[in-house]
């Protein structure tokens, strides 16, 4: 057969590592685009000028665009026959990309586990873009449920790889240079307040809301080549279990991010990812609003410039959060409109 299936669950091994299809060269359109999808507002990622001022020899790609591209890489490879995307950790970003930089990716596979009704099982995989020299930007594990073709097959080896919580704060900072704080323009910013001024515990309502389109998720998702089947056709999703297309998780994180901007605008860079959870599935014609809570401010050693703050970032569907909105009265449930729980840590100017 010259068409691709995707990989099924049996075909994975523990060991295997899988060079991905197909090497992107990003540039100003697909900056274009994704800020004509999301609206972010980060002053570094925006301007020349700014991010020249303060020590970038000119402004990075947004990190969550260089996230989606990546991880876009792998979709036909590792979650074409997925059911779901389950989770991600020790997710760091190692060096900038500027427009103009070459992206491909290759993944490993570190753990499998069938599910008990072995008709699907969880792949453990991590996967790494590489820029056109060679240098690695991004490192991430992620876990996702992949359907089985033969129930019956048998699993060669199974293993659960053990996963850090967080990431410590001496692993961050690769991919942010050196910055002049005397330049950062707060104003122009949006923001005066720095690294000092936020406190753990401390918890912040976003305020504003963003509805979704049809037309949006799924030409986000494209510019990806993200390849999932669940995004794409109708005419299969309206036979399945929801009626219509999921959007990509993906495309959740990135809104939540740009509306993060009021309260955070000075947290210009995603240093890191600990953990992140797709709660439950967005539709387009729905809203999202999004919270932050500070888990935790770090000193990153040996650098006066920046210092980070460990962000946990709650977004919701159709339900502002000006009362945080997070658990039932459980005390162990997610609240119904909860749809994401990203754990991260974001750099800010001292």
């Amino acid at each position: 057969m010259k068409t691709n299936a995707g990989n099924f669950f049996e075909d994975f091994r523990i060991g295997q590592t899988i060079r991905h299809a197909t090497p992107r060269t990003v540039t100003t359109g697909d900056v274009a685009l994704y800020t004509a999808l999301y609206g972010p507002r980060f002053a570094v990622q925006s301007s020349d000028a700014f991010a020249a001022a303060i020590g970038y020899p000119r402004a990075p790609i947004d990190d969550l665009l260089v996230f989606h591209i990546v991880f876009g890489k792998t979709v036909p490879d590792i979650s074409l026959n997925a059911v779901a995307n389950l989770g991600y950790a020790a997710c760091r970003f190692l060096a900038p990309v500027y427009p103009g930089d070459t992206l491909s990716s290759v993944s490993e596979v570190i753990g499998l586990k069938e599910n008990s009704n072995r008709q699907t099982g969880v792949v453990y995989v991590r996967s790494r873009g590489h820029n056109q020299h060679g240098d690695v930007v991004l490192d991430y594990v992620r876990w996702v449920m992949v359907r089985k073709r033969d129930p019956n097959a048998p699993v060669a080896e199974e293993k659960v790889p053990e996963l850090p919580k967080a990431l410590p704060a001496d692993s961050l900072g690769d991919a942010c240079p050196e910055i002049s704080v005397k330049h950062y323009d707060f104003e122009l910013a949006g923001a005066t307040h720095r690294f000092a001024e936020y406190h753990a515990g401390e918890k912040i309502d976003h305020v504003d809301g963003m509805t979704v389109e049809e037309a949006e998720h799924a030409t986000a998702t494209r510019m990806y080549q993200n390849t999932a089947k669940v995004h794409f056709n109708q005419l299969s999703e309206g036979q399945g279990r929801f009626g219509r297309r999921l959007i990509y998780g993906g495309h959740v994180i990135s809104l939540a991010r740009a509306l993060s901007f009021n309260g955070l605008a000075n947290a210009f860079h995603i240093a890191a990812i600990n953990g992140g959870r797709h709660v439950a599935p967005l539709f387009a014609g729905l809203t999202v609003h999004a919270w932050s809570e500070v888990l935790e401010t770090a000193e990153i050693p040996g650098r006066d410039d920046v210092g980070a703050l460990r962000l946990r970032t709650i977004a919701t569907k159709d339900h502002p959060c000006t009362h945080l909105p997070l658990l039932q009265e459980n005390g162990k449930d997610y609240d119904p409109s909860v749809i994401l729980d990203l754990d991260y840590w974001a750099l800010v100017p001292r």
